[in-house]
């Protein structure tokens, strides 16, 4: 079914959320509706438009909560696009392995700026090399995202929904 897109007081999204738990929050009067779908909730004496975005009215601090983009293995997929780094491929999820770039052998870290998605062929071939030694290159240097993955993967999909859209962009386009 639906999901819905929760963003904090200033407008950055902070996570995806059930509809069934958006509509909690939005009687809690904790939240304004922002975007709805055009299917909607039917009770025996009231219709309700399904809420596609919501927006709190109070600020949550982030900080508290800990890191945004935490480290794990469906936000390394979604932030190297599902796309070996090594043989430029995609690949589904299943087909994909985490590769340390410089080995763990050698005191490679489990980090953001260590670790690359590779399908399975390539990182046998790796092995606990570094690319170098082997004489692979990669698609591109290993880094901290800047954009949130995991509320595509939330979704289990690479796409958010079109009201979505100018919520996300407007975080991209403060982080740039």
């Amino acid at each position: 079914m639906h999901h819905t897109l929760l963003l904090n007081a200033g407008f950055e999204p902070l996570r995806v959320v059930s509809w069934q738990r958006a509509f909690i929050l939005i009687f809690q009067n904790k939240v304004e509706i922002l975007e709805e779908y055009s299917s909607a909730v039917n009770t025996v004496n009231r219709s309700f438009k399904i809420p596609a975005v919501i927006r709190l009215r109070r600020w949550v601090n982030l900080k508290k909560q800990g890191p945004v983009i935490r480290f794990s293995r469906a936000n390394l997929y979604a932030r190297d696009e599902y796309r070996c780094q090594y043989c430029y491929k995609k690949f589904a999820d299943k087909e994909l392995t985490m590769d340390h770039v410089k080995p763990a052998v050698k005191g490679g870290k489990k980090t953001w700026d260590n670790i690359v998605t590779a399908c399975v062929k390539c990182n046998q071939k790796k092995s606990d090399k570094s690319p170098e030694e082997v004489g692979m290159r990669l698609l591109q240097k290993p880094k901290t995202p800047t954009w949130l993955p995991g509320f595509y993967n939330t979704l289990q999909t690479r796409t958010a929904h079109s009201l979505w859209e100018p919520y996300l962009n407007l975080v991209e386009q403060v982080l740039t």
